[in-house]
């Protein structure tokens, strides 16, 4: 029994050391600020798939593997998959939506302060703000492409609530899609100085019939001068790779 106690205790500065590592700002709070990137497959498919003409192989980021479609929406996604060349969103260039814009194959920058996260992606350069000043969201259902986005710290984690869709944009490049009625709510928790698990909780009544979850890391850039660069997108270019 002793022995266990001195096993335990060994652990102890370990774990204290990991929180006490974590940047944090002037107010206390994890310090995500800084140069993110994804490295999953996800934006071509967010479940597990073999490499494809237009799609490298990819392990799936979908907590339990299966996305619980009702079966009119099932067989619309799998409707989706088959003209994907022409009806995925980000090949008519517009913007990827929320959770799929962080797991494009790009970059982005967080930028937090006291009341207000903002994040900037190379993609289409575009931008979310993150209120985190107490505030709602707007009455009403508005069609936004990026959502309006919602913020408290639960701890170490910024959860933030987002809705007020519309429904022009996919999960992914494989036809996985959601409606106007879709809730995200995202947890972004710093783990340690270089590495953020990013979760994102799915809800639409009107396409699944429960919620589900998908879950990734973000890794912090660490390159010399990094920065966003420009982004570029002509709609339609991709389908010649596509059967």
């Amino acid at each position: 029994m002793r022995r266990r106690i001195l096993v335990l205790l060994a652990f102890v500065p370990v774990l204290a050391w990991s929180q006490a590592a974590l940047p944090r700002t002037a107010d206390g709070k994890p310090n995500l600020s800084g140069m993110w990137q994804v490295m999953t497959t996800a934006d071509w498919d967010i479940q597990d798939h073999q490499a494809r003409a237009d799609a490298p192989a990819g392990l799936g980021v979908v907590e339990g593997g299966e996305i619980p479609y009702q079966p009119w929406a099932l067989a619309k996604r799998k409707d989706n998959f088959e003209k994907r060349a022409s009806a995925d969103p980000l090949n008519k260039c517009y913007l990827p939506g929320v959770p799929r814009i962080t797991y494009t194959p790009l970059p982005f920058q967080i930028l937090q302060g006291e009341k207000q996260v903002s994040i900037f992606y190379q993609y289409a350069h575009a931008v979310r703000f993150i209120f985190a000043n107490g505030s709602k969201h707007p009455d009403g259902h508005i069609d936004w492409w990026l959502g309006d986005s919602r913020g408290e710290w639960q701890g170490d984690t910024l959860a933030v609530d987002v809705i007020h869709f519309n429904d022009q944009t996919w999960f992914d490049r494989a036809g996985n899609f959601h409606s106007e009625e879709l809730h995200v709510v995202e947890r972004y928790t710093l783990t340690d100085p270089d590495h953020i698990r990013y979760e994102a909780t799915i809800e639409d009544p009107k396409v699944f019939t429960r919620a589900w979850r998908m879950s990734l890391i973000l890794y912090r850039h660490k390159e010399p001068h990094f920065q966003l660069l420009e982004h570029e997108c002509y709609g339609f270019e991709y389908e010649k790779y596509y059967p």
